[in-house]
């Protein structure tokens, strides 16, 4: 992808908000499921515990509400809400019926790239922004609980639901946003994909390094078009698919594994919503200051990949028209 043009008007996230179900399974619990154990699924996957329950629009219109209010938008000011899901409730208006609860009256569109869902959807609202609008909310959601198989140890540990949400506004300048990739290769579809109305299916080991090759190829080709090195980086935010694979994934673009954000322990694998919830994560923890560089990285199903470099912090408010 090419390097982002100096004269694009940019964005800065000026609220953030995540919406996990109720309902909390542990590895105990699965061991009542399926033939596995906590010592077993920790080791393989860093994983403890996942949230199941809720449907994708219900969770959606929770985090998104949370942005909203972080924000202090009025309602009236969004121009376009962009829904990252694979799991939709319905083949259909999935976004619209959020933005309907939410009272807004804006454009709103759904978008599949798997567990790269969050970040494709961020380009995309940065897009926007790009092309005149001023505030775009940008919500990743998945209720995976929905097509898992809680018969198939392989894949029953690892995925749970979740929602995160956050809300973009144009301002004078270049904004957040430093460089950008997104890539596919269908011919690895194979390896990770659920049929309409069936299970999630994976070839494990295939997934595995595949992932990181291209997490790491991603996220090379973002640091490259920003011209920084991974030594600038200030924390990676990576899709929370599995603790070794951000762990090769680090080794390899040499960044200290301390500099992961990971919230994978208590949420498992998300999908779309993975990255705004680590992202929020560290948000709220306190890890992100002023001036920091993120960057935000992951893959999904097809196969997919994306990633971007933020550079943490405001700028002034874009005058003109909504």
């Amino acid at each position: 992808m090419p390097a982002l043009p100096s004269a694009v008007r940019g964005a800065v996230i000026t609220g953030w908000g995540t919406a996990l179900p109720p309902k909390v399974l542990t590895n105990h619990d699965l061991e009542q499921m399926v033939d596995t154990n906590d010592a077993w699924i920790v080791e393989r996957s860093g994983i403890r515990e996942r949230h199941v329950g809720g449907t994708t629009i219900g969770l959606s219109i929770e985090s998104g509400r949370a942005a909203l209010d972080m924000s202090g938008v009025e309602l009236g000011e969004i121009d376009a809400l962009v829904l990252a899901t694979t799991t939709p409730d319905t083949q259909w208006g999935n976004a619209a019926a959020v933005q309907n609860e939410l009272g807004l009256r804006c454009g709103a569109f759904d978008i599949n790239a798997a567990c790269s869902g969050f970040v494709y959807g961020l380009v995309n609202a940065h897009g926007l922004i790009a092309m005149g609008a001023k505030k775009v909310l940008l919500i990743g959601t998945d209720s995976l609980s929905r097509i898992v198989d809680w018969e198939d140890r392989n894949t029953a540990v690892l995925f749970g639901d979740g929602s995160g949400a956050v809300v973009l506004e144009a301002v004078e300048g270049p904004g957040q946003l430093l460089a950008w990739d997104l890539d596919a290769d269908g011919s690895l579809g194979r390896l990770l994909w659920a049929d309409i109305g069936g299970f999630i299916h994976m070839e494990g080991k295939e997934v595995f390094r595949r992932a990181v090759r291209i997490m790491v190829d991603s996220a090379t080709k973002s640091l490259d078009h920003a011209g920084l090195t991974a030594d600038d980086i200030t924390l990676v935010v990576p899709h929370q698919a599995n603790i070794r694979i951000i762990s090769a994934a680090c080794e390899r673009l040499g960044i200290p594994i301390e500099r992961a954000v990971s919230v994978l322990e208590r949420t498992g694998n998300t999908s779309s919503a993975s990255v705004p919830l680590a992202l929020a994560d560290a948000l709220d923890s306190g890890r992100v200051k002023e001036g920091d560089l993120l960057l935000l990285v992951g893959f999904g199903g097809g196969m997919t990949a994306a990633s971007a470099v933020l550079r943490w912090g405001g700028g002034a408010p874009a005058g003109g028209p909504a």
